[in-house]
């Protein structure tokens, strides 16, 4: 995630983690300490200044927030009962390949990018959709049925309160992203305490509020995309 041009994740600040520009010395100036040098220095001096001007990682939060916001949209429709629970496996390849997968890997680029939120907010809810497909392939059956709900609810708590404080640095990135996490905040909330009472009302509240983070997602994955293809803001993520 970088800045409003390429990304929905706003400007940062100086020590934020995020790297800084590289000077690279002036066509003029490489040519004036190249002069008289011999044939090896020379080579071996323009190898390091194409290292050094080489195109950098392109930004990973497009990736990111579409796999996070399809596999959210997925569940989510089924949490909502647009249709059947019995339907809830569809979800299980997105959740292991495209949300959980994919959005690792968009957080190991953030870390490489040293983007401390993107790499923490990505490689974290990459795990969470690999430990979900783990939970719904291996260990769901195998709960306890009397205690199940609160099994499943103590796992959804978590996620809420990791989700709560990624929101209170979210604030600082962007309006857009500011919105993914209050609402799947929000979601996790819902999720949680219609596992934990069985209350399925409380269940399909969470996917609705699921469907809503989704969308955001979406969008603000779509201005990374278009602003980064025309080079220009095409769709504004409410820079901070």
């Amino acid at each position: 995630m970088s800045v409003e041009s390429t990304s929905a994740a706003g400007t940062f600040p100086t020590g934020s983690g995020r790297r800084a520009e590289t000077p690279v010395p002036t066509q003029s100036n490489t040519a004036s300490t190249q002069a008289g040098a011999d044939p090896a220095a020379l080579a071996q001096s323009t190898v390091s200044t194409q290292a050094a001007t080489g195109s950098a990682f392109a930004d990973p939060a497009a990736l990111g927030l579409g796999a996070f916001a399809m596999t959210t949209f997925v569940l989510s429709a089924i949490n909502a009962g647009l249709i059947p629970k019995a339907d809830e496996p569809v979800v299980l390849g997105l959740a292991l390949f495209y949300g959980g997968i994919a959005q690792f890997g968009a957080g190991i680029w953030e870390f490489a990018n040293r983007n401390v939120f993107g790499a923490t907010a990505f490689c974290s809810y990459g795990a969470f959709w690999l430990s979900f497909w783990f939970l719904s392939q291996f260990t769901a059956a195998n709960l306890p049925a009397a205690d199940a709900g609160k099994a499943v609810g103590l796992y959804l708590l978590g996620w809420a309160i990791f989700t709560a404080y990624m929101t209170i640095a979210s604030w600082r990135v962007s309006m857009g992203v500011f919105a993914v996490f209050v609402f799947l905040t929000l979601t996790f909330i819902a999720l949680f305490i219609g596992a934990f009472t069985a209350a399925s009302g409380l269940t399909m509240l969470g996917g609705w509020l699921g469907i809503i983070t989704a969308l955001i997602a979406w969008y603000c994955s779509l201005a990374v995309v278009a602003n980064s293809t025309f080079k220009r803001t095409v769709l504004s993520v409410g820079r901070r």
